[in-house]
């Protein structure tokens, strides 16, 4: 490889690969449903649209319900975008709930829907144009390719196996593994040995990609934001203006690594 393309790159996947906003809203007003006892299984009209827009607030699956709760319960959206790392666990205590059990009865709502309705599932998930062709291009040249989410490792398995595209369990880190992307990304740095590495990361969290400038060991990974994930315009001119990190857009994506920089 030359060194305007990496040996190895980790991608994550919600808002990289693949946008799932009909499927995580469907999934988390169930989830919202079923702990909230919402009398009405019909969600107001303009509750997608403002869920979609918020979505660059959440950072784990549990929050996903919370934020239905929030809008349900009045909390105006840009107080949302500006406060939701205080709003939420607010919202956890006032209902005496932990996001972990809200993480269970969320992945147990997937599962059931997984086996009942495994086509009308991956019918909900759009992946971003031309991202599964450069997988296959990247795996076919050799480069080793891995998947660092937050999403459970064998969603992402369904959902790649519908495109073609089979990764091995190894090479998809997901929620199960429960370490943090830099500590994985870490371990990936650390798998070859015989030979200098090149790890390159794309990612549409701002914050995730501050936390790896974090460790001193990993100044050498070059990082991504990608500008059409789950980010906001604040986030994306953050990224334009750091030194370290990448904006991507999809295009520049599709294209040889050389573009990327």
């Amino acid at each position: 490889m030359t060194a305007s393309s990496p040996t190895i790159l980790a991608l994550d996947f919600d808002g990289v690969i693949c946008d799932g906003l009909i499927e995580y809203f469907e999934v988390a007003w169930r989830t919202y449903c079923e702990i909230w006892s919402s009398a009405n299984d019909t969600p107001p009209d303009d509750l997608p649209l403002r869920f979609y827009r918020l979505r660059p607030v959440i950072e784990t699956g549990w929050e996903m319900p919370v934020l239905i709760k929030a809008l349900v319960d009045g909390i105006a959206d840009e107080k949302i975008l500006h406060e939701w790392p205080s709003i939420a666990p607010k919202l956890l205590l006032n209902h005496k709930l932990q996001g972990r059990e809200i993480g269970a009865k969320l992945d147990n709502q997937r599962d059931e829907w997984i086996t009942n309705d495994l086509d009308g599932w991956l019918s909900l998930h759009r992946f971003y144009p031309g991202v599964v062709e450069k997988i296959k291009l990247t795996l076919d040249s050799g480069v080793k390719l891995y998947i660092v989410t937050t999403k459970e490792g064998r969603f992402v398995q369904h959902l790649l196996q519908q495109e073609g595209v089979n990764l091995p369990p190894a090479a998809i880190f997901g929620k199960e593994v429960k370490r943090s992307k830099y500590e994985i990304l870490r371990e990936l740095k650390q798998t070859e040995t015989d030979k200098p590495v090149s790890l390159w990361f794309v990612e549409d969290r701002l914050k995730t990609l501050q936390l790896v400038q974090q460790q001193t060991d990993l100044e050498d990974v070059k990082l991504f934001l990608a500008d059409w994930g789950y980010n906001t315009q604040a986030e994306r001119e953050a990224a334009q203006n750091d030194r370290r990190i990448q904006l991507l857009s999809l295009s520049q994506f599709a294209k040889d690594f050389s573009s990327w920089l």
